[in-house]
Parts: C-alpha cells; structure tokens; sequence
C-alpha cells in the first residue's frame, strides 16, 4: 500500500499523526498541492474529489478522507485504540472528534481559504466576508473545547484518541489562518502544551 500525502496540511497531518501514534509505517508518495499536484488527471483518477490524503491498497482499492483511512487502520492495529473503547467511550470519542472537525478545523480552513492571498486561485470565488464571519465562530467553539478540557486531560476523556489530533491539527493552523487563541483559554493550552510534546506531533 501506499500513502498519497500533503505535506503540513491539516488533513495528511492527520493520519501520519495517527499511524506515528500507532507505530505503523506507510510508505508516502508526495503530492506537491503548490504546484497543483492533486488537480491532474492521474490524483484526480484516484480521488475524483481531489483532496488529500488517498491510501491504495495493494490491490488498487482507494480509500480517500482522513477519518475513513484512520479507521481501516484502527481495524488493522486495534492497540493502541484511537477511536475509544466501550459503546459510550467509543461514542463520545466520535462525538468530540466530530466538533473539533466540523466546529473548528472547517471553520479555521474557511477562514485561511477565503481571507489568505496565497489562496486567492485555490478558493474560487474567495468570499472575505464569508472568512470574516467563521472567525469569531471559531473563538467560540475555542471556548467550548477549553471547557470541556477543565473535566478531562484529553478532549474526549482521560485517553488520547483521534479527537486529540483532529484538534490538535486545527490549534496548530491557526497561525496560518492569522486566528490567535485567547490568553484565557489556560485549559486548551495546557492540553497544547502536552500533546504538542508526543513524538507523533512531529510526524
């Protein structure tokens, strides 16, 4: 198999994060999205949506998002679990995991893609004013995930899980989408602090 990968973008982040924290190595085939890599004919025979990453299988099967790769590897190396255990750990690991994707992380992408001048041919039309809008929703949902951390060490309980990456990738880009977090968020930078020393944080 191998791995289709983008570098420090978010969602690639994601499952090299994932297969650091699972000991698993997947070669990687780099995909320059610079230089428009992902939008030619031959990435676009792999993935029709043209996002990254994409893992072939032996056998030529393609599987494509980030979420969906990281839970046929789960399945293939269940230890260390990353997706909870139990039916109510499993569920609220889902739950967190989904809130950081869809409250944050998309949110945080919005605001990059439609304010940032590098990605004025990449986001077409690119709506400042629609960036604008999801950055103070971003504070907010900031401020959700600090409250939640005031209860447990990890965003979903008291392990480490995917939910863990998902925000850890998203705090990590608000540099470039210019969000600062809040002085006051002590809770959510204290998990920052401590997941951002795991070795898998460098992968």
């Amino acid at each position: 198999m191998k791995l289709y990968d983008g570098g420090r973008a978010p969602n690639p982040r994601r499952i090299r994060i994932f297969l650091a924290e699972k000991g698993v190595d997947v070669p990687l085939v780099p995909v320059d999205m610079s230089a428009m890599e992902h939008k030619t004919p031959q990435y676009t025979a792999l993935n029709p949506f043209q996002r990254l990453p994409a893992l072939e299988l032996d056998d030529g099967t393609v599987i494509s998002e980030s979420v969906a790769i990281s839970r046929y590897f789960e399945e293939l190396y269940p230890n260390p679990p990353l997706f909870g255990t139990g039916a109510l750990g499993k569920a609220q690991v889902e739950m967190w995991n989904r809130r950081a994707d869809l409250h944050l992380l998309t949110l945080v992408m919005a605001v990059f893609r439609h304010t940032h001048p590098a990605m004025v041919e990449w986001e077409v039309p690119q709506i400042p004013a629609w960036g604008e809008v999801n950055r103070p929703r971003a504070l907010a949902s900031m401020k959700i995930m600090d409250d939640q951390l005031a209860t447990s060490e990890f965003i979903a309980g008291n392990e480490f899980s995917i939910a863990d990456i998902t925000l850890l990738v998203s705090i990590d880009f608000l540099k470039l989408a210019k969000i600062q977090m809040p002085e006051e968020l002590g809770n959510l930078r204290r998990w920052h602090n401590a997941v951002s020393s795991r070795p898998s944080a460098k992968a």
